[in-house]
């Protein structure tokens, strides 16, 4: 079943990227990278495909997810650091290409930072969303405005909610959870595996959860 699946992925070369990219690879899946700078990438496997470009470009985007079935996005800020909006122009595009090829499932990872209606954040996951607030006002509100755009989509979106992204290949166990984050860190190595599951369970479709080792 896996190998009738390509994955487009966007943020591949990122913090948890890299480490989902491999796992994709490992599993056997057929998957699309979007790059800034395709020479630059040192992954070699003939089941990977590069396009140039970059989120905030609808043509880009595009390009990207022709001939796939499923969207993940690990998108971050980076180094050097993209512009604070990109989240919310990501998606957008994001949804638009999905809608026009065709597609509809999309995975994307954001911080605990963003907010629903559900939550029952504890007093330390407070505390380090209103840091974010104070110190990162432009992406956090850009992130929050990812979410209500999803949520405002037809299409079956899941968005992950992530604590510290720890980069190793140890994995633990994890914590999902609807309400609050309750653990302080994320393996990458589980991290990647969660959200290829998503690519199958269709338990958190339409939904933000936190993701977390406890």
């Amino acid at each position: 079943m896996k190998q009738n699946i390509k994955v487009a992925v966007i943020g591949g070369t990122g913090k948890s990227g890299k480490y989902l990219v491999r796992e994709l690879i490992r599993q056997g899946f057929h998957i699309k990278l979007l790059l800034r700078n395709p020479d630059n990438f040192s992954i070699k496997s003939s089941l990977i495909e590069t396009v140039a470009g970059n989120a905030a470009d609808y043509d880009s985007v595009y390009s990207l997810l022709t001939d796939c079935q499923a969207v993940i996005s690990t998108l971050g800020l980076g180094i050097p650091a993209s512009e604070p909006i990109l989240f919310c122009k990501s998606s957008s595009n994001v949804i638009q290409a999905m809608i026009s090829l065709g597609l509809s499932r999309y995975i994307v990872t954001t911080g605990l930072n963003v907010d629903t209606s559900s939550d029952k954040k504890s007093p330390k996951v407070i505390f380090a969303t209103d840091w974010m607030k104070k110190n990162y006002p432009v992406s956090t509100e850009n992130k929050q405005a990812e979410y209500e755009l999803l949520k405002a989509s037809a299409i079956d979106w899941t968005l992950v909610r992530l604590p510290l992204i720890e980069q190793t290949d140890e994995r633990f166990d994890t914590n999902v959870s609807l309400e609050d984050c309750l653990g302080d860190k994320i393996s990458a190595t589980d991290l990647a595996d969660f959200l290829i599951e998503q690519l199958y369970d269709k338990t958190f479709i339409g939904k933000s959860l936190f993701l977390s080792n406890v």
